[in-house]
């Protein structure tokens, strides 16, 4: 951040003293202007984009998955298995880079605040050649107390999520984004860790103006320094997905497969359990609809 700036205030002090030099014939250098739409909506599939809304606009958000498809067409490829998830959010934006967020969510009845600010965008001139975007959010585990034992306090509900988000559109098709993250949990399940740092990975190839091709990834990592046990009694699998993106100006409509069956960024870090590769996945979709004022 410290370069730019310098960078910035260097540049108006040069163009002040030049001033009197400058002649009819000389062109005013072009403002950088930031790239339109990396991302259509401000989520894809599980994860976070750089996109925020313009000023006073709210964001309603429907998050659902089904169960998964391994029983095949006897539970309709999951629509009727047992293990749905859902979540349902407002954001609101009250920043054109600065955005906050509430949301409930079915499974341990997560109650979540997020908050989202672009630092920089990406400009048409690759001044900035990315965008830089920070995340986070804080969760409450709403279940019954029981559910954390006996040594038991109001702090083992709560669980921490944030983010760096780098993104960058190369063109007017294809846009990706790679995201380091770190994961905290007050409580763990027994054999598990407290933290985790993670990297989640991300890319959008648009193939008309409102339909767009989805793809993401999110990889735990275990790191000996952050590391409580060496072994794991059920470690935490990547989280992969694949999907496809309807979208207008005020809608934005996503279907996908995918394998965790979490929503928050800390629950699919630290606790997926299926595995891509057995074909533990299942069909989701996202729902986001924009209100200005």
């Amino acid at each position: 951040m410290k370069k730019p700036i310098l960078y910035t205030i260097i540049t108006l002090m040069l163009a002040l003293v030049n001033t009197p030099m400058v002649n009819a014939q000389d062109e005013p250098e072009t403002e950088s202007k930031p790239v339109r739409s990396t991302f259509e909506s401000g989520i894809l599939i599980d994860q976070q984009t750089n996109n925020i809304p313009t000023a006073n606009t709210l964001e309603l958000l429907i998050q659902h998955k089904f169960g998964t498809i391994q029983n095949g067409i006897t539970d309709l490829y999951g629509i009727y298995a047992a293990g749905a998830n859902v979540r349902i959010g407002f954001n609101y934006s009250i920043l054109d880079n600065l955005m906050v967020g509430f949301g409930s969510t079915k499974n341990k009845k997560f109650q979540d605040f997020q908050v989202k600010w672009n630092v920089f965008p990406q400009t048409r001139d690759n001044k900035y050649p990315v965008a830089i975007t920070l995340y986070g959010n804080m969760a409450i585990d709403a279940r019954d107390k029981e559910v954390f034992g006996t040594e038991y306090n109001f702090g083992n509900r709560f669980s921490y999520f944030s983010q760096l988000i780098i993104t960058r559109r190369f063109n007017d098709y294809l846009s990706l984004q790679v995201a380091p993250s770190f994961t905290h949990f007050n409580s763990a399940e027994k054999g598990k860790d407290h933290d985790k740092i993670g990297l989640s990975m991300a890319g959008r190839v648009k193939v008309s103006p409102q339909s767009s091709f989805l793809l993401q990834c999110d990889i735990p990592f275990k790191i000996q320094g952050i590391a409580e046990n060496m072994e794991f009694t059920d470690p935490s699998k990547p989280n992969f997905a694949f999907g496809w993106e309807i979208s207008t100006s005020t809608h934005a409509f996503q279907i996908y497969m995918g394998t965790a069956s979490g929503i928050l960024g800390q629950e699919n870090l630290m606790n997926n359990t299926n595995d891509f590769l057995n074909g533990e996945m299942m069909l989701g979709f996202t729902i986001t609809r924009l209100w200005s004022f």
